[in-house]
């Protein structure tokens, strides 16, 4: 006489689904630290300005302070970039240059408008082009993350 016995497997999505979410969440995090730590260090502590196209230079370190990354956990993204407010224009000038136009007051308290023209200093894109140019650094945060399911 012969017996068998048979496993039945379950396929539990919601299981799946979890280990997916975290999986992602942890590569995410990992990826936009990496970013956000190579963006940092190229911003050097040095006295006077940067060439236009090399990242600009830190004289108290604000803007290195200022650098966050945040997860979204519904649409499951990464944002990462400098913490500012509505009027925060100064990182968005650096990276990208501009022009804005100034109200500034003369010796004489007589009101002017004065033309400021910017040119780009960028730090966030090198640091992601750096992260993307390495073919197994983002990957890797993907790596093994779906261990025990």
């Amino acid at each position: 006489m012969i017996t068998m016995r048979m496993k039945v497997l379950r396929f539990d999505c919601d299981r799946i689904r979890q280990a997916m979410d975290g999986a992602t969440r942890r590569a995410l995090n990992k990826t936009g630290g990496w970013i956000r730590k190579t963006a940092r260090r190229s911003i050097r502590r040095r006295e006077g300005i940067s060439e236009p196209g090399d990242p600009p230079h830190s004289h108290i370190g604000l803007l290195r302070d200022l650098l966050v990354y945040g997860y979204d956990p519904y649409a499951q993204t990464i944002v990462i970039g400098p913490l500012v407010s509505k009027r925060g224009e100064a990182p968005n000038l650096l990276e990208f240059g501009g022009v804005i136009v100034r109200r500034v007051v003369s010796r004489r308290r007589k009101l002017s408008r004065r033309r400021m023209v910017y040119r780009p200093r960028p730090f966030m894109a090198p640091a992601l082009n750096k992260a993307l140019a390495q073919p197994d650094l983002i990957p890797g945060f993907w790596r093994n993350q779906l261990g025990g399911i």
